[in-house]
């Protein structure tokens, strides 16, 4: 007998890779330049060439059989070390190799930290707007995943709402900052109140209550923004990183877990990373991929493309008359429908060839998300067509 429960997954697919399939099913019948597909974060930028030459000159140099075997079950050691290097060189947070599990990409890294932290039955927080895969990142450890109500004021936490629903379940909060879908960056002030009412839950539970903080978009930072790092303001600390968008790297699946050394238990999550492994089948990153990124840790793509992205479309987005907070990093955009059903919006907008998300799988409704990761030009142009569309569909705003 098959799988139902992955049956039943099938009835609740990715609306944003539908959506991306269907923009490039598009794109084939009048062009691809002529779709304006702000639906999946994919990088539009390249990753820089010194990575490749780094990919190449391994490839030259090294034994083949060294280079292409198996990496030890919690990485390649100097990679952790390295990776543990830059950490605390960077945030002041005393990492050592032994704290650094590499995986492929933040998505293995949750799914490990999940897993280490939780058993079936545990309750994980989030708070909305939150990444739609975080349900079956949870869900499928056996966690019970519970979203706090957004303040779309700011898309800040909503901290009343947080403690109401904070409880003697609760295992681990679970935040994304700088934020899929809303592009807000937690401020310091944030975190500090965050990690305040944890430690205070702490005591009143008598357990510890982990905070993961799944961090891909930690470089796409703008300019004057507040970008604390979550581990050197609360112990119980588990990050989860990705390169993918850092080094527009996204196609090789590579990141890390880095446990917080102050973390109950620190000595025993990364082992037990290793073997959540055995249990999912992980098997570790590529070797070849694990050696690239260990001699790039401080390196980016050109990720300034998209604050220039971001100034454009919230500048046209609010003359039209959108609610938005502005991002103050990622390359998304987290404006508020014309109309209280953001999914009739969106399916409007496609008329125009504009493919956007409606939020309510991010567990916002009425909002709706553009991935601005496209070249500046393509961005341009649509402002027009999105103007089109405004005046067309709700000429009552105008």
């Amino acid at each position: 007998m098959i799988g139902s429960h992955y049956v039943n997954m099938l009835q609740k697919k990715s609306v944003i890779r539908e959506l991306s399939e269907f923009a490039a099913a598009r794109g084939k019948e009048i062009g691809y330049e002529n779709v304006f597909d702000f639906s999946l974060g994919n990088p539009s930028v390249p990753v820089p060439a010194a990575v490749t030459e780094t990919m190449i000159r391994l490839l030259q140099e090294k034994d083949p059989v060294e280079l292409h075997g198996y990496s030890p079950s919690l990485g390649i050691m100097h990679v952790r070390e390295a990776v543990a290097a830059s950490l605390q060189e960077r945030f002041g947070v005393a990492y050592s190799a032994a704290d650094i599990f590499m995986t492929a990409g933040a998505a293995g890294a949750i799914a490990h930290a999940v897993r280490a932290v939780t058993v079936p039955g545990d309750e994980v927080i989030t708070f909305a707007p939150c990444f739609s895969e975080y349900f079956p990142y949870i869900n499928g450890a056996g966690a019970v995943l519970k979203v706090v109500p957004p303040d779309t004021d700011s898309f800040q936490i909503h901290f009343e709402a947080f403690e109401e629903m904070i409880s003697e379940k609760t295992a681990a909060v679970l935040i994304n900052t700088p934020n899929n879908p809303s592009g807000v960056v937690y401020s310091t002030e944030t975190i500090q109140k965050l990690a305040e009412i944890l430690c205070r839950k702490q005591e009143v539970y008598g357990h510890a209550i982990y905070l993961i903080s799944d961090e891909p978009y930690r470089e796409i930072v703008f300019a004057g923004v507040d970008a604390p790092f979550v581990s050197a303001y609360y112990d119980n600390a588990i990050v989860c990183y990705s390169f993918s968008k850092s080094l527009s790297f996204p196609g090789e699946r590579i990141g890390y877990v880095a446990v917080n050394p102050a973390c109950v238990d620190a000595a025993g999550i990364v082992q037990m990373c290793g073997q959540i492994s055995r249990e999912t089948g992980h098997n570790c990153p590529a070797s070849l991929i694990q050696l690239t990124i260990a001699e790039h840790l401080d390196t980016t793509a050109d990720l300034s493309v998209y604050e220039t992205n971001k100034n454009l479309l919230y500048g046209e987005l609010t003359k039209l008359g959108f609610a938005c907070v502005e991002p103050g990093g990622t390359f998304y955009i987290f404006p508020k429908a014309l109309e209280m059903d953001a999914a009739a919006f969106c399916e409007k907008g496609r008329k125009y060839d504009l493919i956007m998300v409606p939020g309510d799988g991010f567990g916002c409704p009425g909002y709706f998300r553009m991935a601005y990761c496209m070249d500046t030009e393509k961005v341009a142009r649509s402002l027009k067509v999105l103007r089109r569309f405004v005046e067309a569909e709700y000429p009552r705003r105008r």
